[in-house]
C-alpha cells in the first residue's frame, strides 16, 4: 500500500513540526517537513503531496501578531497553488498558529472569494485571561460535520493548548452560518461532555470553538495540540487513565488523503 505523502510547512518559528511528523508516520502517513522558502522557491511542488498540514510554534516570532507573516505568505506568496490544491479536494491541517494563519489568511472558516460579499467573518484574538494558557483540555466533535478529519470520530479528545491568541470571534451572523453548516467541528467540553467555561474553555472563545472547517470540510484548524496526544505516555495521568488519544484525528485525514 502506498502511503499517503504529507507535507508539514516549517517556517522560522515554527517548533511542533518534529511531533506532527510523529502523528503522521504513526497514522499511516509520509511526512515530509520542508521550510517555507523551499516552497517558495518552487510553489507546485506542493501538489507532489496529498495532505498539507501547517503545524504550531511561533512562526516568524509572531511578528505584527500571532500567525500574520505566515498567513502573508499563504496568501501572497502560494495562494493560486494552494488554491489548486484545495480545489481538487486534498486535506489541510492548521494547528495553533496554522490556524491563525490560515484564518488571517482568508482560507477559514470560509473561501476568500466571500470577502467582498458582504458576509460575516471571523477570527482569533487574545484569551480573554489576557494571558498564555497551557493546559489540558477536552474537544467534543461534532458527529454530523462535514469535517474530513472528525469523520466518524464518536468520543472526546484530551490533548494541551498552548497559545496567548486563541479565542475564536465572530458575529451572530457568522455564529449562525457556522452552526448551520456544522463547520464547528470540534467544541471544548468538560471532562464529562457539558458546556465549558473557563478553565475547559482556555480561551473564551464563542461557543467553546476549538476547531472549525471550511464548508467543504476539507480545510480544518483548531487551537489545540492533537500531535502532543498521540501515544498514552503523553497523558498527564497515563499510568491511571487511558483512551482519548487524538490520533484517529490524524488517521481519518490520512485515510481520506490515500482515496484521492
Amino acid at each position: 500500500m502506498i502511503r499517503s505523502r504529507v507535507l508539514i510547512l516549517q517556517a522560522t518559528g515554527t517548533n511542533r513540526d518534529g511531533d506532527t511528523a510523529a502523528a503522521v508516520e504513526m497514522a499511516g502517513g509520509r511526512p515530509v517537513v520542508r521550510h517555507i522558502n523551499a516552497l517558495r522557491a518552487n510553489p507546485a511542488e506542493l501538489h507532489d503531496y496529498q495532505m498539507l498540514i501547517l503545524p504550531g510554534g511561533f512562526s516568524y516570532g509572531d511578528a505584527l501578531g500571532a500567525g500574520r507573516l505566515w498567513a502573508a505568505d499563504l496568501r501572497w506568496l502560494f495562494e493560486a497553488e494552494l488554491a489548486r490544491f484545495v480545489e481538487r479536494g486534498k486535506p489541510v491541517l492548521g494547528i495553533c498558529n496554522g490556524f491563525q494563519a490560515l484564518v488571517r489568511s482568508g482560507w477559514l472558516p470560509w473561501p476568500m472569494a466571500d470577502e467582498s460579499s458582504g458576509l460575516p467573518g471571523a477570527t482569533l484574538t487574545r484569551n480573554e485571561s489576557n494571558r498564555f494558557e497551557c493546559r489540558w483540555v477536552w474537544l467534543a466533535p461534532d458527529p454530523v460535520s462535514p469535517c474530513v478529519f472528525t469523520r466518524g470520530l464518536d468520543r472526546s479528545l484530551f490533548c494541551p493548548v498552548a497559545h496567548g491568541e486563541g479565542r475564536f470571534v465572530t458575529d451572530a451572523a457568522g455564529l449562525a452560518r457556522l452552526s448551520a453548516g456544522h463547520q464547528i467541528a470540534l467544541t471544548y467540553v468538560t471532562a464529562d461532555g457539558g458546556a465549558a467555561a473557563y478553565p475547559d474553555n482556555p480561551n473564551g472563545s464563542i461557543s467553546g470553538i476549538a476547531g472549525v472547517c471550511d464548508p467543504g470540510g476539507t480545510i480544518l484548524g483548531l487551537m489545540p495540540h492533537p500531535e502532543n496526544h498521540i501515544v498514552p505516555e503523553q497523558h498527564p495521568r497515563w499510568t491511571r487513565e487511558r483512551g482519548a488519544s487524538c490520533l484517529p484525528l490524524f488517521e481519518q485525514g490520512i485515510r481520506y488523503a490515500s482515496q484521492l
